[in-house]
């Protein structure tokens, strides 16, 4: 716990938007109440990849388990809050301000780059990879760079950049009007992006000094992981990297959808890490796998519908790997709504978690609140205290 780190830790997000189905994700395999509830989705006993006696991978996650082998996983069972939202917009805003009970335009990792950086120094401190901006990433004054595409992103000047800007923000305001309306919030937010391009003249350097032999997939969240790898091991001072895989609402047609979901995921995760080791540059990078909520513990006959606890994951070389809080009961008593696996552990603790036994930061003030933590990390990389 006091051991000083030669370089500053770094927190790469990956957001799994939709609500990813986190039973079959880690199927409790061994348990006849999966099977009887989920007749047209399940995952064959025969086919998980065995984590333990009672929990398997789904077999597209492969690459993900073998991280897990290599105790470089933490898995979060049953991540959630209190009487789960289960609106996509509404519950995403909550886990990206931490405010279940009211509307707030403060996001948790504004307010961690805030800290990071209090003068807004760097503006590649905190990067976005993709088309808009996380609110989780907003907080006026604090600034955040926002890339959809690293190999143009640099040479943008005039009209491309402001067109980008303008696009970016565009996306920004829909993706939250539907939560949080419009007016002076909706000014506020357009305020906090306005600077997402500062960062254009420093970051450019990152794809020309980059060379690997890692050979990433061509799906979205992969480019987006090269991306972050490019800029990290390029050393421009990043702290907080986000970015997301969409297509994890499936309402329908699960069945052939999520294993290509999972397929892409695992495969990007495990190039990454496979990329940061080769620059030696792994010992000081966390990244945190979320989603907004798990899904019901029954199908639909097609696909599965929005519920509540599901499941994060820890992943890096600084991570003591495990499960960690308990898998949500499947006694139909312990059904949250009657219908949903429960939660049984807060995602503000796991923030919280991040926040102080890695980024060196007070964590009520950024989770408003204290709550249940737990101990992922190898003895040697925790925070100095």
């Amino acid at each position: 716990m006091t051991t000083v780190r030669k370089k500053e830790s770094v927190f790469v997000v990956v957001q799994l938007s939709g609500g990813n189905d986190f039973m079959n994700t880690l199927v409790p395999y061994s348990n006849p109440v999966y099977y009887d509830n989920r007749k047209l989705l399940n995952i064959p006993a025969e086919d998980v990849l065995p984590l333990n006696d009672s929990l398997g991978w789904h077999p597209e996650m492969a690459p993900i388990k073998d991280l897990y082998d290599r105790d470089m996983v933490a898995v979060v069972q049953g991540i959630g809050y209190p009487d789960s939202n289960r609106s996509h917009f509404r519950g995403m805003d909550i886990w990206h301000t931490c405010t279940p009970d009211e509307v707030s335009t403060v996001g948790w990792l504004g307010s961690t780059l805030e800290q990071l950086d209090p003068r807004g120094e760097n503006p590649l401190t905190g990067i976005n990879f993709g088309v808009g901006l996380p609110k989780a990433m907003t907080k006026m004054g604090v600034p955040v760079t926002s890339v959809s595409n690293l190999d143009t992103y640099g040479l943008m000047s005039g009209i491309g950049a402001s067109e980008q800007r303008d696009e970016a923000l565009e996306i920004f305001k829909n993706m939250y009007a539907q939560a949080i309306g419009t007016g002076p919030v909706m000014d506020y937010l357009s305020q906090t992006g306005n600077d997402v391009l500062k960062g254009a003249d420093i970051i450019k350097v990152a794809p020309e000094k980059y060379e690997s032999t890692i050979e990433y997939g061509n799906s979205s969240i992969a480019k987006s992981l090269r991306d972050v790898a490019r800029v990290h091991t390029a050393g421009l001072g990043s702290r907080i990297f986000y970015t997301q895989q969409g297509g994890y609402d499936t309402h329908a047609n699960q069945l052939p959808s999520q294993p290509g979901l999972f397929r892409d995921l695992s495969r990007a995760v495990a190039d990454f890490f496979d990329d940061l080791a080769e620059h030696d540059a792994d010992d000081n990078v966390v990244m945190l796998i979320f989603s907004e909520f798990g899904r019901r513990i029954y199908d639909n006959g097609s696909g599965t519908d929005h519920g509540s606890g599901g499941g994060a994951f820890l992943v890096g070389k600084p991570i003591k790997g495990g499960l960690y809080s308990e898998y949500p009961s499947l006694d139909k008593d312990r059904w949250a709504k009657g219908e949903d696996l429960e939660h049984t552990i807060d995602y503000r603790g796991i923030y919280g978690t991040v926040l102080e036994q890695w980024l060196d930061l007070e964590a009520s003030p950024i989770v408003l609140g204290d709550f249940e933590q737990i101990k992922p990390f190898r003895d040697e990389f925790y925070a100095t205290k």
